[in-house]
């Protein structure tokens, strides 16, 4: 099942027995290097991720399907979930009456994004929070996140660290395989904010 379709969009997918919800293709701030979409590819696996319209929080909760058949429902598309904030939540909302275990996978750009800090928001809501942290420093970061705000890179880190004052479950991830990015140092800066470290691996999207 590749989830509610609407010309063919992918709204749901399900990777290593958990279901994923496809919010939008929009990034806002970043244009990564490294990511397909602005390389030509819209694919993960065998799912098309290209969106003709922004799925409605009905059909995102359709598209979850029965929650006790998934190890955890994720918010992570081929954009950020964050662009779509309200409807993200909503979403989480009605899916945590079911019973769903809830995950976003993020840029940890929101706050930027929202104008405010919305961490604590998320993590009433969604208590298992992944960041892509990318490098361990500002300047490697620029190099493959390419950033429209230069403030990025530091709201990112206040966003981590909101979010686990906030309560969550965080990990921040880092890809080994980008040149310059010290998956060591990336750990280190996971320790010295009191989160989780996960390494990454080129071309892996989730």
């Amino acid at each position: 099942m590749s989830g509610t379709e609407n010309c063919e969009d992918t709204v749901g997918y399900t990777l290593h027995g958990s279901r994923y919800l496809n919010l939008t293709n929009r990034c806002g701030i970043l244009r990564c290097a490294f990511c397909p979409k602005f390389n030509g590819a819209w694919s993960v696996k065998e799912y098309d991720m290209r969106l003709h319209h922004y799925p409605s929080a009905d059909e995102l909760v359709e598209a979850a399907g029965n929650p006790a058949d998934y190890k955890e429902i994720v918010f992570c598309g081929m954009g950020e979930s964050t662009m779509r904030l309200e409807v993200m939540l909503e979403v989480a909302r009605r899916l945590r009456e079911k019973g769903a275990r809830l995950r976003l996978n993020t840029n940890g750009l929101g706050n930027l994004i929202n104008g405010r800090d919305v961490a604590p928001e998320i993590a009433a809501l969604i208590p298992t929070i992944s960041v892509s942290l990318n490098a361990q420093d500002e300047e490697t970061y620029n190099r493959h996140c390419r950033p429209k705000d230069p403030r990025a890179y530091a709201s990112v880190l206040e966003f981590v660290e909101s979010a686990r004052k906030a309560g969550a479950d965080v990990t921040v991830t880092a890809i080994d395989g980008l040149p310059g990015v010290n998956i060591a140092a990336c750990q280190a800066v996971a320790d010295r904010l009191g989160v989780r470290f996960r390494r990454r691996v080129l071309d892996d999207l989730v």
